[in-house]
């Protein structure tokens, strides 16, 4: 297991876990989906990004070698021994501090559904922090409905993800509980989240001196956000 675990937050299965309850061989074999063609087709081509949450590398391998230059952030030294093609940063989000900006900022892997509004304000003040006043930030939100009609299966190669149960566990947080089945290994991942409608994410992109330039997906998951200038 890596580092001290989250509140609220659980990881089982072989290899090392990170603190969120993230298992490392497991990310390794989870598919890249359709972000990087998102993200390339949202921002000027080969931009500098800085990656937050990187975990092995999964969208940032893509990324660097579509031409971007990539700056992978996150908080477990076993993750971030897996990226390769990209310089490497190992910090919790919400405590980073990189003396310069960046084109783009890419807050992905739905993080910004911290089930802490603390954390969340804490990882979107990072954004603000760290993009340039002419760059942009990628978010990546949860779908409308994606708490309900439990439980959910999908294949993924090799394997099976099935997101088991999602109930509530205080006032607008949900815990969550994932298992990843596959014929040699098994993994269950248990954390919160915080659903937000778009009024509440809007607005707490405001709190961080951030607004949104685009909705990028028809199901409104990936979103373009612009620095307000003048705010810290």
């Amino acid at each position: 297991m890596s580092g001290r675990m989250r509140e609220g937050h659980q990881g089982f299965g072989p290899g090392a876990i990170t603190p969120d309850g993230c298992a490392v061989e497991l990310y390794e074999r989870l598919p890249v989906g359709d972000e990087p063609d998102i993200i390339q087709r949202a921002v000027p081509a080969e931009v500098r990004i800085l990656e937050l949450g990187s975990g092995v590398g999964r969208v940032t391998h893509p990324l660097a070698e579509r031409g971007f230059t990539v700056t992978a952030v996150d908080e477990s030294p076993q993750m971030l021994e897996r990226v390769h093609g990209a310089r490497t940063v190992c910090s919790p989000i919400e405590e980073l501090e990189l003396d310069e900006c960046f084109d783009v900022v890419l807050l992905g892997s739905f993080l910004v559904h911290a089930g802490d509004p603390q954390v969340r304000q804490g990882l979107l003040r990072t954004c603000r922090r760290h993009v340039a006043n002419d760059g942009c930030v990628l978010i990546q939100r949860e779908s409308e409905g994606r708490h309900e009609n439990m439980p959910q299966e999908r294949k993924i190669p090799g394997g099976l993800v099935r997101v088991v149960s999602s109930d509530p566990v205080g006032p607008g947080v949900r815990s969550v509980h994932v298992e990843y089945v596959f014929s040699d290994a098994r993994w269950a991942q248990t954390f919160l989240s915080r659903p937000l409608t778009d009024k509440a994410f809007e607005l707490a992109l405001s709190e961080a001196g951030l607004v949104v330039d685009a909705y990028l997906t028809s199901d409104r998951t990936w979103v373009r956000a612009l620095p307000v200038t003048g705010r810290p």
